[in-house]
């Protein structure tokens, strides 16, 4: 018992020993070997905010929703590049580290302005994009786990070091920009679309993010010896906070991550239970869960060298009984021979199947508005499919101009980019073109702007009015855009020229 008690307290003796050295060691080696007035001198320097900091945000936080927009990673990295956020984080951090509340309030101030900035930019860039989809680089940063926590600390460790010892640089501002960049981005991209699920989640993502960066770089600065101007209990009462934030951080990102797992878990016993159903050469085509339905909807297509009749309600019980609830299949079987060429082909025919039917919706949702908009029926509208152009002929709407068409064939446009779609507005009054210091104004200008369009639409040449000098301008800005026309000129210039319809069978051109 007694020689046991003293290998005890030889093994502690010796542990204290060893802890001890590495103090001193890293006090001597260490500590010392950092310029602390320097670092702090630089940190305070990027944590303010200034016309540079201000634009290089404001660049970045365009180029990542557009990065997200267009489903682009290399364009999100490009923003990354750009983002001056690791300066006002860091800063925060370092000035948690040593009590200096003027800092403090100086890096709170940076990132508040700069966050507010980002989304409001962002969110009015895709306010004014026709593109407007959750792509997945959009979907990815709303749900935030536990995984992007370990993100954003080990981005802070790299930044701290780095800034510690004087080796920061853009790669270092790039791993803090990973962490906060993209999800403020994605905030938002929220805000304009009012999807309030991608804005909170994106936000999520951001907060944890931010604290995360910011509580580890404090971490690092007191590591490293910074000193401070706290009390002892200050500092002390500074240090639980700094865990049970990290705590409080943890939690529900965990839950997070779990709610995932068990998503990852159920999708491959999904799979599971339905190549079970089915002979050995079976193949799963392709299988989509949605958990945020009610009840939970699988859509699942096999290619089989049998049809299996009964699969559909036998797959549904074993899933029910997996997920311990109700279960929605949707179980498609495309019979195929037993060869793998075969097969192949089957799934590629499915393949094309799937994006038949999926250019079928886009065409009945635009054939829809575009006959909602217009006041007729769908058999009224022309599609061609091939040349993607649709085209229909509205109906004279009370209170209806032929600006209010131009609009409406715009906005339906802007949501079909990859379709050409012409809306034929009723003959209505064409607007009089302004005229001022021998060119059109502005108003002018979009009045050609609207002939031009309607006259395009309609294919009827117009008639155009007014003193031979006025006249003369109009013309030529109206041929320039390939408008047929005739002109009936007047003893003098009015700075305005009327105009109006021609009939088909007017000669044009003439004077």
């Amino acid at each position: 018992m007694v020689e046991q008690k003293t290998a005890v307290t030889r093994a502690r003796t010796s542990f204290s020993a060893v802890l001890l050295s590495f103090r001193l060691w890293w006090r001597h080696a260490v500590v010392r070997t950092v310029d602390q007035a320097a670092v702090i001198e630089n940190r305070r320097e990027e944590a303010v905010i200034s016309a540079r900091y201000m634009f290089m945000l404001a660049m970045a936080a365009g180029i990542a929703v557009l990065g997200l927009l267009l489903s682009s990673p290399a364009v999100v990295i490009g923003a990354m590049l750009l983002s001056p956020l690791m300066g006002p984080i860091i800063g925060l951090g370092f000035a948690l580290a040593t009590g200096d509340f003027v800092w403090l309030r100086k890096s709170l101030r940076a990132l508040g302005v700069g966050t507010l900035l980002a989304i409001a930019f962002t969110a009015l860039i895709v306010a004014l994009s026709p593109l407007q989809t959750v792509t997945p680089e959009i979907a990815a940063r709303t749900r935030p786990n536990l995984f992007d926590l370990f993100i954003a600390l080990f981005s802070a460790l790299a930044g701290a070091y780095a800034m510690i010892r004087g080796r920061e640089g853009t790669v270092v501002g790039v791993a803090i920009a990973t962490a906060l960049m993209p999800p403020l981005a994605v905030v938002g991209f929220g805000l304009a679309t009012l999807n309030w699920t991608v804005f909170s989640g994106a936000l999520l993502l951001y907060v944890t993010n931010l604290i995360t960066i910011a509580m580890t770089a404090m971490v690092m600065a007191r590591l490293y010896g910074f000193r401070t101007s706290l009390s002892e209990n200050q500092t002390r009462l500074q240090d639980a906070v700094v865990i049970l934030a990290f705590v409080a951080l943890a939690i529900p990102l965990g839950l997070s991550l779990n709610q995932i797992r068990q998503e990852a878990t159920f999708t491959r016993q999904a799979n599971a239970a339905i190549s079970d159903s089915f002979p050995g050469k079976a193949r799963i085509s392709q299988i989509d869960i949605d958990f945020d339905s009610e009840p939970v909807a699988v859509m699942a297509t096999v290619l089989t060298p049998q049809i299996m009749n009964g699969a559909e309600d036998q797959v549904t019980r074993r899933l029910s009984r997996l997920i311990d609830g109700p279960v929605q299949l949707t179980l498609d079987q495309f019979e195929v021979g037993t060869s793998a060429s075969a097969a192949e082909q089957a799934q590629l025919a499915a393949a094309r199947a799937q994006e038949q039917e999926a250019s079928d919706r886009e065409v009945r949702d635009l054939v829809g508005r575009l006959a909602l908009i217009a006041g007729v029926t769908d058999s009224d509208v022309l599609v061609d499919r091939e040349a993607r152009k649709a085209q229909v002929s509205a109906k004279a709407l009370a209170g209806a101009d032929l600006a209010t068409y131009a609009e409406l064939e715009t906005r339906i446009a802007r949501s079909v980019p990859k379709w050409k779609v012409s809306l034929l507005p009723p003959a209505s009054a064409l607007p009089e073109v302004t005229i001022a210091e021998g060119e059109l104004d502005e108003r002018g200008q979009k009045a050609a702007d609207l002939i031009a369009w309607s006259a395009s639409r309609i294919t009827a040449p117009v008639r155009l009015s007014g003193g031979a000098g006025d006249v003369a301008i109009v013309r030529e800005a109206l041929e320039q855009k390939g408008v047929p026309l005739t002109v009936e000129t007047l003893r003098r210039n009015t700075g305005s020229v009327r105009a109006a319809w021609a009939t088909p069978d007017t000669e044009t051109g003439g004077e």
